[in-house]
């Protein structure tokens, strides 16, 4: 169904060494929802994506995904970005072949071989990020944003709903940073995505959602937000930063929390 909530965050808390990471946090997305998450550094926001995908258990509170509870069989609609600092970009394998990993868990059993459709969806994915012509180079040849395409092929691969990413842009420079965002928009017309980043700039210009984190979440109505907005509504101290053209913005704090 158009618009019906393929996310459900509901009253999560997170504890770690008798620290509060996440607190009672909610959030709902949307199909078709374009969503970025964005706070401070501490703030949890990776750990919120992570108790999403199931890779950390929450303290307390419940994951719904696509209107049930959350389970392997809704996560592997799911395709995950993570910081590509999680990669050895020094492994020696082809961008076409790392492409391919991006297969793997869409049958069941530990091995398997690759089928024709594998190969298909991997040429899909190349084509839709514009990195065919790229397909036989070595990873360890790539730049930054070149890196990032190929990650975001490789969670294409397995053909998700939903396409989350952690901080696509933190290794990018700010002219590949706008085309990756430009690209990211029109990946959102087919796909849901949901995206962390530090960067609030990006909100107005080009997400359709927007909620801040930091430790607990505060979702709005709007993905234009200035730093009056933050600063009167939520007591969040704004820093305006400029990179060349395009201003950023910087969350620091919701209220009194550090």
């Amino acid at each position: 169904m158009e618009n019906s909530p393929v996310i459900e965050v509901r009253n999560v808390n997170v504890n770690f060494q008798n620290q509060l990471i996440l607190d009672n946090v909610n959030l709902v997305v949307r199909k078709g929802d374009f969503y970025a998450i964005i706070g401070p550094n501490g703030a949890g926001k990776t750990t919120l994506i992570r108790v999403i995908l199931g890779l950390t258990p929450a303290n307390s509170g419940e994951i719904f995904l696509f209107g049930k509870p959350a389970s392997l069989e809704g996560r592997i609609r799911i395709g995950y970005v993570p910081q590509h600092q999680m990669f050895d970009f020094t492994f020696p394998i082809t961008i076409r072949e790392m492409v391919l990993t991006g297969r793997i868990g869409k049958k069941p059993g530990l091995i398997r071989r690759y089928k024709d459709e594998d190969y298909h969806a991997v040429d899909t994915a190349l084509s839709r990020l514009s990195i065919k012509f790229l397909e036989n180079r070595p990873i360890s040849d790539l730049s930054g944003g070149e890196r990032q395409r190929v990650l975001i092929a490789r969670a294409l691969a397995g053909d998700p709903d939903i396409l989350i990413l952690d901080e696509p842009t933190v290794y990018v420079d700010t002219p590949t940073e706008e085309h990756f965002y430009e690209l990211l928009s029109i990946l959102s017309k087919s796909i849901t995505i949901l995206m962390i980043t530090h960067d609030i700039g990006v909100v107005s210009r080009h997400v359709t959602h927007v909620a801040c984190l930091n430790r607990r979440l505060y979702q709005h109505d709007t993905n234009h937000l200035t730093a009056d907005m933050l600063a009167k509504t939520y007591g969040c101290p704004v820093d305006l930063i400029t990179h060349g053209d395009v201003p950023h913005r910087v969350l620091a704090y919701h209220g009194d929390k550090p």
